[in-house]
Parts: C-alpha cells; structure tokens; sequence
C-alpha cells in the first residue's frame, strides 16, 4: 500500500512549512509528499527539505490555482500506484499519528471516497467544517451573519453543529484543509476542476465525490488549522471567492437544485 501527501505553497513561510512537514512524518511514517510551490520565485530553505527521498519539490511559478496545483501531484501520487492521498494545507500541524488511523479507516470501506478529521483551532475549540450542500443564501447568511436568532438556527443546521462532537457521519461537504482522498474514487470522479482557482474546489469535488462515495467526517482524530479567513480581510481575494462562487452556482444550480436539497434532506436524516 503506497500513501502520499500534497502540499501547496504560496510564499510559505519556512517555519510553517516545517511545523507541517514534521507533522507528517512524525513517527516515521512512510509516505511520498509531494510540494508544489505556487510562488513566484523558489524558497531556497526548501532545498534542506528535499534532501529526505520521500519528499519531492516541484516549483510551479505559473500559479494555476490551489486545485490545479494539487492536481499536479494527484497525477504524480497515481503514476507511483498510491492508494490513499492526503491534501494537506501548510498552515496545519498536529501532535501523534493522525496518518495512520486515517488511513486504516478508509482502507476498512471501500465505499468511502474522502475522508477529515476533526479540526481544530490554535485554542483547540472545533473548527465547524463539515457542511451541508451551500445554497446562494447560504453563502449570504454565513457571510452577515444577521439577524442573529435566524443566523443561529441557520448555522447551527448548515454546519451540522449539534451533531455529538465524537460521532462519524457521512458529510456531504468536506474542508480541503486536511482531506484525505481514496485514489481510486478520484479516478471515476475526477480530481479538482479547474475552472476554480481558489475556493469552493474542494465543496465542488466533495459532491461530485459524494454522488457516488461516503465523504466522511472523522473526529477520532485532530489536527490545528492556523485559519486566516484571508476572504475576510483582503479585498483581491474577496473577488476571487466571489468569483468562485458564482463558477460553483452555475455549474451546480442557483435557487433551483433538487439534488441539493434531496442530498441534504438524506444527511439530516442520518441523526433522526
């Protein structure tokens, strides 16, 4: 069995990098990791890295995206014969083997396509990342947050937030945070669409994904995401989510999509 990793950096701080990278292998883990480096010019700290044959560089200065690049090294994971690949964000780290326990889960069902664990924020509160399929309201409501006894109720449904914090459920949405992928469902789903350049690829291949595998959430272990919420705060990125948005929407429906609100209606009906 042949696991890998991807990692997709964009002027990543080394020190980051690092914290991640020794996350991975903490334990001695035998997995392939493959980095592809989205920025403009090579880190050149990275070449200590690199010297570790189960690491492998790739620069990639045309910057076609977080999926696209996350492409790049699916591709690669595939052609080496790995199984179960894992798509891992530079701003996570984690204490013990996450790695294996994942993987042992998948390994047991094959009906499962992708899988996440629990994450969690730097104070270790839960990171509510699992979700249902996103209506164009939804999108709004998350953002605005108001009036808040409706914005209440909402999340607290969308998010699946009263859900026991231990219990394994089948999700229909899954964060790209930290992802793990059973390679052999992305070859009759797809990998990444292209077509998004940052967000919304990840919901975009969870319901593709979910269509015709279990995308399951995995609390029994954890990892921390340094989460930024860069939408929030930068106004470029705020256009590319915007932009992302409205790719999602027409490819998948606006105000009338029956398949949403069916695949919802049956992840509700899981903790009735």
């Amino acid at each position: 069995m042949v696991v890998s990793a991807s990692i997709v950096l964009y002027n990543t701080s080394f020190e980051e990098l690092l914290k991640t990278v020794e996350s991975i292998f903490y334990g001695g883990i035998d997995l392939q990791l493959f980095l592809i480096d989205n920025s403009p010019i090579e880190d050149i700290n990275i070449s200590d890295l690199v010297t570790d044959s189960r690491i492998k560089y790739f620069h990639n200065p045309s910057n076609p995206g977080f999926g696209a690049a996350h492409n790049i090294a699916i591709k690669k994971a595939i052609e080496i014969g790995s199984e179960y690949h894992f798509i891992i964000n530079p701003d996570i780290y984690f204490e013990g083997d996450v790695i294996t326990p994942m993987v042992e889960y998948m390994k047991n069902d094959v009906a499962i396509g992708m899988l996440m664990p629990q994450v969690l924020n730097v104070d270790g509160s839960v990171q509510h990342l699992p979700k249902l399929l996103p209506s164009p309201l939804s999108i709004v409501k998350r953002k605005i947050k108001k009036p808040t006894g409706i914005y209440q109720k909402f999340i607290n449904e969308y998010e699946l937030r009263q859900i026991p914090k231990d219990q394994i459920y089948n999700a229909p949405v899954l964060s790209g945070c930290f992802t793990l992928l059973n390679l052999d469902a992305i070859k009759q789903v797809g990998m990444y669409d292209d077509a998004f350049f940052m967000y919304f690829e990840d919901w975009d291949l969870s319901r593709r994904m979910h269509q015709k595998y279990k995308t399951i959430y995995y609390p029994k272990v954890s990892v921390v995401h340094e989460y930024e919420s860069g939408a929030n705060k930068s106004s470029k990125l705020f256009k590319i989510f915007i932009n992302s948005a409205i790719t999602y929407f027409n490819k998948w429906g606006w105000f009338f999509d029956k398949e949403r609100v069916e695949i919802n209606k049956r992840a509700l009906a899981q903790f009735k």
